[in-house]
């Protein structure tokens, strides 16, 4: 009878033991949508490939809290009407630990208050003003800008300096460009440039011959483009066929997708003369940033993505970088206690030292404001020197003036 009770004993603490154990083993999971197809699905799948490269790091160096990282990843298709199904999926029925949003501001939009209801920390990816109505005091934007100044000044000052009076907008229909917009707007209000044209036009547009004509007998000093990828390959295509005039002195400003390098070469010379936002430009110093570039070449050309990825893959590896960070450093997965963490200590990553506003956008902007020069066509290893985007804006990475007018800049 004792031996009985002896055995019942051991058993029951081998039973007790498993969960602990088990649970012990379970990965940590992390969960996302990426744009892989629709618009932007050229650059989520490049970022996509930054942050596979982030979680086959931290697993090779043993995972996170002893536990090997479980990347779960949907395409949302740049659809913003399936993001919310997929995020209470990745919640519900996946069980994730830790989510990162979508690649873009449109994708993103739907779920933050899904994340702000459920009390969720989530890191963002290159949105623009998502956070600005719903205030969720959990999200953490890992982007080079912070508001419509930030990402506006370079372009607006370098008008300014140029004795602009002028200007013109031309808008996509959508959350990030009307954001964006109206931020520009206000800026050139403040300015005392006087609106010349304004344009908004419906996302699936695909001709915009008419309103290049109608930009070039308005005669602006200043041309402010606010697109998303294929608006801006067809709006450059159509300026190089009809062309501005002679009275403006800068064109370009808030064109997604002239970053990303499938487009680059397509565009070729046609790029010349742009003045354009950008995150990274060959040339700009980072602790790292040139290993994990020269890495992810290689993998780039095997999953056939951007091959060269300056513009969203360091910023996509810098998010996993900040979840290491916190969660190593606090020992939690809890999100408030990753969130506090976030909230107040300057992170360390491949795109320099990250602080954040309360408000979960970056303190201190860096965003880059740079001119295409001597350009030609179909030729992909140009864009791995200095001196194709000459950086105008800021001046901690100038390295040259702006070339204008537009049409000069452009030959």
């Amino acid at each position: 009878m004792k031996l009985v009770r002896a055995m019942l004993v051991v058993l029951g603490a081998m039973l007790c033991a498993v969960p602990g154990a088990v649970l012990g083993q379970q990965p940590v999971k992390i969960g996302m949508s990426m744009p892989q197809t629709g618009t932007l699905g050229g650059g989520g799948q490049a970022a996509l490939l930054a942050l596979r490269m982030w979680v086959d790091d931290v697993n090779a160096k043993g995972g996170l809290l002893g536990r090997k990282i479980e990347f779960i990843v949907y395409d949302d298709q740049t659809n913003p009407a399936l993001t919310p199904g997929i995020y209470t999926k990745l919640l519900d029925v996946d069980k994730v630990d830790l989510i990162i949003a979508p690649y873009g501001t449109v994708p993103t939009a739907p779920i933050m208050p899904l994340v702000k209801q459920r009390g969720l920390l989530l890191m963002g990816n290159f949105s623009f003003q998502v956070n600005r109505t719903v205030k969720h005091d959990m999200w953490f934007n890992n982007s080079p800008w912070n508001d419509a100044s930030s990402w506006s000044d370079g372009f607006f000052q370098a008008g300014q300096k140029l004795g602009a009076k002028t200007i013109a907008f031309l808008a996509a229909d959508q959350e990030f460009a009307q954001n964006l917009a109206n931020g520009a707007r206000d800026l050139a209000q403040k300015a005392g440039l006087k609106t010349v044209y304004n344009q908004n036009y419906p996302p699936a547009t695909v001709d915009f011959s008419a309103m290049i004509r109608a930009v070039r007998a308005a005669k602006p000093d200043l041309v402010f483009v606010m697109s998303y990828p294929n608006d801006s390959v067809a709006i450059v295509r159509a300026v190089n066929e009809i062309g501005v005039g002679d009275s403006v002195k800068l064109f370009g400003g808030g064109m997604v997708g002239l970053q990303f390098t499938p487009n680059m070469v397509s565009l070729g010379k046609s790029l010349n003369g742009i003045v354009n936002y950008n995150s990274y430009v060959p040339g700009m110093k980072y602790p790292g940033i040139e290993d994990f570039l020269a890495r992810y070449a290689k993998r780039a050309a095997e999953a056939k993505v951007d091959p060269l990825g300056f513009y969203l893959p360091p910023f996509n590896y810098a998010i996993g970088q900040m979840l290491e960070q916190a969660i190593t450093a606090t020992k939690s997965l809890d999100h408030k206690v990753l969130a506090n963490y976030l909230r107040t200590n300057e992170m360390k990553t491949i795109v320099g030292p990250i602080r954040f506003r309360a408000d979960g956008e970056w303190a201190n902007a860096r965003v880059v404001q740079a001119q295409f020069r001597g350009v030609v066509d179909k030729n992909l290893d140009q864009f791995r020197q200095p001196g194709k985007q000459v950086v105008l804006y800021p001046d901690q990475y100038k390295t040259g003036d702006v070339i204008a007018p537009f049409e000069k800049a452009r030959k």
